[in-house]
């Protein structure tokens, strides 16, 4: 599939998401925190307060991510191999939290994704595949401490 086919059908899906949703930020934390009952403390005492605010920039930036990946996947690769170690060695957050909200957010768009379209769904899944890939290999690279999934 065309780089522009398949940004089309990110688009659709990001409208159709906002359409429903509005705002995916509650939806994909609370899905998230199901999945990682531990990251709420953590982002708790790192949220100075505004865990509201926190829990945004944290959505944002993994749609950010999913948003660009396809055109630009060597800036998104940068932002985790400077992330991910960082937050990992400074902050204590699990690289694995990475992953999760990368995961959980694909879920709360393709869980509005009709059932018969299943070419968009394979490209939800194709980023979610791209950018697990890529914090995977940022984990490989740095000589952080690896833990467990």
């Amino acid at each position: 599939m065309e780089l522009a086919e398949k940004m089309a059908l990110l688009d659709v899906g990001l409208v159709r998401v906002v359409e429903q949703l509005g705002d995916i930020t509650a939806p994909a934390m609370e899905r998230f925190y199901h999945r990682y009952p531990d990251a709420r403390a953590s982002f708790e005492r790192l949220s100075n307060g505004d865990m509201a605010q926190l829990e945004g920039s944290m959505v944002e930036t993994a749609l950010y991510c999913l948003m660009y990946w396809f055109d630009r996947p060597s800036e998104i690769e940068i932002l985790f191999n400077q992330s991910v170690p960082h937050h990992h060695d400074t902050l204590d957050v699990m690289s694995a939290w990475y992953s999760g909200l990368i995961d959980t957010v694909v879920d709360v768009i393709i869980a509005t994704i009709p059932p018969e379209n299943d070419a968009e769904k394979a490209i939800w899944d194709e980023l979610r595949a791209g950018l697990n890939a890529a914090i995977a290999r940022c984990l490989s690279y740095s000589p952080m401490q690896r833990e467990p999934a």
